[in-house]
């Protein structure tokens, strides 16, 4: 097995969209996709890295569906930071029953159900073994999940973000419309900017850039693909500065 990625990299953000969880349902949680999802958290925990997971909140909510109504940015926003606060609870409640340490830190304060995010107190959980949700998005309206993901990195020293997709890699174009796409298996940041390559959004990706956060961008609707998608260089596509 090829690790192409540098053997100093103990620590990984692994990002998963809520939308994933919900598997063919469209809503809410299906148990197969959990249970297989939490299994390859597990796995990738058992190659020795740090592991902490940030969670989008789509499988729950997702702007609202009362478009006619000028709704306030912020509650929606908000609304979606407590949908990231379930999915955590329930993924770590599900990896824990699997004799696996998981805690819960949000970035909201939500002291009855999860521990307030800091990264001295998630820094400290991590060096204990236990794999790490950090839920409530960065706290604040307005920024995204994957936004969130890359600033927990950076505040954790993660060496690489693991982004979970439906979708095999990185590719020139939408594959589904586009047959012909080719799928890129390194980019360098400026040349995703250059191609104009959605991979996250701008925030999130200007963020990575700056600190040189390296990215992997994989399938994980594949089980098995999470380990994989730090140990073979052939799965998925690594960003780079």
């Amino acid at each position: 097995m090829d690790r192409y990625i540098p053997e100093n990299i103990q620590r990984v953000i692994f990002k998963l969209s809520g939308e994933i969880l919900a598997g063919r349902k469209g809503f809410g949680f299906d148990d197969e996709v959990v249970d297989s999802i939490t299994d390859d958290i597990i796995d990738l925990k058992k190659l020795g890295v740090s592991v902490g997971i940030v969670l989008g909140g789509g499988n729950i909510f997702r702007g609202g569906s009362m478009t006619k109504l000028d709704l306030d940015r912020t509650v929606l926003d908000n609304i979606g930071m407590l949908a990231t606060i379930q999915n955590a609870l329930y993924l770590a409640e599900i990896i824990n029953k699997k004799n696996y340490s998981a805690e819960v830190f949000s970035a909201i304060s939500a002291d009855k159900v999860a521990k307030f995010y800091t990264p001295d107190r998630v820094d400290n959980s991590m060096r204990e073994g236990r794999i790490c949700f950090l839920c409530g998005g960065t706290g604040n309206p307005f920024f995204t999940t994957d936004t969130a993901a890359v600033l927990r990195a950076i505040e954790l020293n993660a060496g690489l973000v693991l982004k979970g997709t439906k979708v095999d890699g990185v590719y020139s174009a939408d594959p589904m419309k586009f047959p012909d796409a080719v799928k890129y298996d390194t980019l360098s940041y400026d040349e995703a900017l250059s191609k104009e390559l959605r991979i996250m959004d701008m925030t999130a990706f200007s963020l990575a850039k700056e600190y040189a956060l390296p990215m992997k961008v994989f399938d994980v609707t594949k089980k098995g693909n999470v380990r994989k998608a730090l140990l073979e260089q052939s799965t998925g596509t690594i960003i780079y500065k």
